[in-house]
């Protein structure tokens, strides 16, 4: 989640970003055995996921000068840049804004009514609360409790269609 992001990764990545006219929507990282993965996520102030590659290369190749250069990634290190993708990460308030009516997948950082993942259509988010309609029923999740969330896509028939 974008409000996980430790500081000083923040400071390094979120500049570069913005310098480029993007947004950043996530920082991952994986731990374990050497090389670790960062995967930096950004998006267009559209918010439609379309960001171009060469772009993303751009940023890449900045942002990893940044990281080096302070070294706040001790030890090998793989970084990634990428757009949000098809099951487009949801990070920020923001993100759930715009995600509305959209089924979503979710994890919450302890367990809510004896479980901790979730997934259902998401229909509302108003004063930092998830209205999500999970195996028919509403459940309201804080915001705050929320550790990971993606849209899941949903397919049509136009996605198979012959152009």
């Amino acid at each position: 989640m974008y409000r996980d992001i430790p500081e000083e990764l923040l400071s390094l990545i979120e500049p570069v970003v913005k310098d480029h006219g993007l947004e950043l929507v996530d920082v991952e990282r994986s731990g374990g055995r050497a090389p670790r993965r960062l995967r930096v996520i950004v998006d267009n102030p559209n918010g439609d996921g379309r960001v171009l590659v060469d772009l993303c290369a751009l940023v890449s190749r900045e942002v990893e000068t940044h990281l080096d250069a302070s070294d706040a990634m001790d030890g090998a290190y793989t970084l990634e840049v990428c757009s949000p993708g098809l099951d487009r990460v949801l990070s920020r308030p923001k993100d759930f804004e715009a995600a509305r009516g959209c089924e979503v997948k979710l994890e919450t950082r302890r367990p809510l009514d004896g479980r901790r993942r979730f997934r259902g259509r998401l229909e509302g988010f108003e004063d930092g609360v998830l209205r999500v309609r999970v195996d028919g029923q509403a459940l309201e999740i804080p915001f705050a409790e929320v550790s990971r969330a993606r849209c899941v896509y949903e397919f049509t028939r136009d996605d198979f269609a012959r152009a």
